[in-house]
């Protein structure tokens, strides 16, 4: 298994934790639609929250949320429209972003984007 895909497990696990943490209800984990995924899909307050996290061990290249390219926007776009009609989801949605970065010493730093970004029509 690459070490990229064990950091982006380890991510998605801590973001997942996070959330339920601050009272989220997870409804889908690793959603796909197609070629879109969703890494996870969070309701709190009437709100359905289509989440990206992105793990990076270090910020050398940038933060990890400046990873969350406008392609990956548009097929997370195209992935909660579908899910939102399979739940006939009738109130408000975001995208949202959660960022790690994993430290030296086995410790992270997480920052939740609530709003990130709206993929333009």
């Amino acid at each position: 298994m690459a070490l990229h895909n064990d950091l982006g497990r380890a991510g998605e696990r801590i973001a997942k934790q996070y959330l339920e943490d601050q009272g989220y209800e997870i409804l889908d984990e690793n959603w796909t639609h197609g070629k879109a995924e969703v890494d996870l899909i969070v309701y709190k307050n009437g709100i359905m929250i289509f989440v990206e996290v992105k793990s990076r061990s270090s910020i050398a290249f940038g933060e990890p949320e400046e990873f969350v390219q406008k392609s990956k926007q548009i097929q997370m776009e195209l992935a909660a429209n579908a899910y939102i009609e399979i739940m006939n989801h009738q109130n408000d949605i975001r995208f949202d972003i959660i960022a790690i970065t994993f430290t030296k010493n086995k410790t992270y730093n997480l920052n939740h984007i609530e709003d990130a970004f709206w993929p333009e029509d």
